[in-house]
C-alpha cells in the first residue's frame, strides 16, 4: 500500500442479510461508530452489500478515495470482483478482509485464552473446532480458514485443532463429534448472521457437541481497534 495516501475516509463493508437488510446494516453502523471513536480525525462509515443504495451513499459521504475495509472472512470473488464492480472502480483501495487480517489470530488467541481461564482448562487438553462457511464452488473459504487454523496452532498448543464447514467437507457436524466436553467451538464468521444463529447450532447439536460455543470472532470487542490499526497503517 502507498504511504503517500492523503485520504482519511474509510468504508467498512459487509455482506449483510438480503432477506432482512436493516438489522445487519444497523449492527455494522455500530461497529463503524466504535472504529470512528478510535480515529476521531477520520470519516468512517459503513454499508452492507445487501442494503440497496447503502454503498453508494457511503461513497458519497467519504469520497471515491476512501479506504475500503471488507468485513468478510475470505479474500475471493466478493473482494476482488464484486466489490470493485459495486464501487465502480477497478483501482478502489480495498484492504485485506477481516478473515485474512494478520492481527486476527492474535485477537483469537486472547479470546481463547480468556475462555480457557474462565473454565479452568488448559489448552493442551482442550479440543478446538473452527466453524467456517466453506464453499462447494471455490477453495478460497477453506484456504483462508486453514491459514487461520495454522496461525492459531503456532500460537497455542491445543490437544487438537480442526475446521468444520457449513457448505463443504469436512462438515461441521462431523468435525464436532468429539468424545469430551472439554472442547471449544469458535465460529470463523464476521457477524451473528443466519449461519451462526441457525446452521452452526444445528450442526453442533447433530454432533452431540457438549463443549463451549463462542460468539463469532468478528464480534470480539478488540475487532474495532484491529480495524482502526489496519486503516491507520494504510494512509
Amino acid at each position: 500500500m502507498s504511504s503517500n495516501r492523503m485520504s482519511h475516509g474509510a468504508i467498512i463493508v459487509s455482506h449483510g442479510q438480503p432477506s432482512d437488510p436493516d438489522p445487519a446494516e444497523a449492527t455494522l453502523a455500530e461497529l463503524a461508530a466504535r472504529v470512528a471513536a478510535l480515529l476521531p480525525d477520520w470519516s468512517i462509515v459503513s454499508a452492507t452489500l445487501a442494503k440497496s443504495g447503502a454503498l453508494e451513499v457511503a461513497v458519497e459521504k467519504t469520497g471515491t478515495d476512501a479506504l475500503i475495509y471488507p468485513l468478510f472472512m475470505t479474500d475471493g470473488w466478493f473482494t476482488r470482483t464484486m466489490l470493485p464492480k459495486r464501487l465502480g472502480r477497478e483501482d478502489a483501495y480495498i484492504l485485506p478482509p477481516l478473515g485474512t487480517d494478520p492481527a486476527l489470530p492474535d485477537v483469537a488467541t486472547a479470546y481463547l485464552e480468556a475462555e480457557l481461564a474462565q473454565r479452568g482448562w488448559v489448552a493442551n487438553k482442550t479440543h478446538l473446532i473452527i466453524a467456517s462457511h466453506g464453499s462447494g464452488k471455490s477453495r478460497n473459504s477453506a484456504r483462508d480458514t486453514e491459514r487461520f487454523v495454522e496461525a492459531l496452532a503456532g500460537r497455542m498448543q491445543f490437544a487438537d485443532i480442526r475446521a468444520g464447514y457449513i457448505e463443504e467437507p469436512p462438515f461441521l457436524k462431523d468435525a464436532a463429534q468429539i468424545e469430551t466436553t472439554q472442547a471449544i467451538c469458535l465460529p470463523f464468521f464476521a457477524a451473528q448472521g443466519g449461519h451462526v444463529i441457525d446452521d452452526i447450532p444445528e450442526a453442533l447439536n447433530q454432533a452431540g457437541f457438549g463443549g463451549s460455543r463462542l460468539d463469532p470472532i468478528g464480534t470480539h470487542p478488540r475487532i474495532p481497534s484491529m480495524i482502526a490499526a489496519a486503516l491507520r497503517a494504510n494512509i
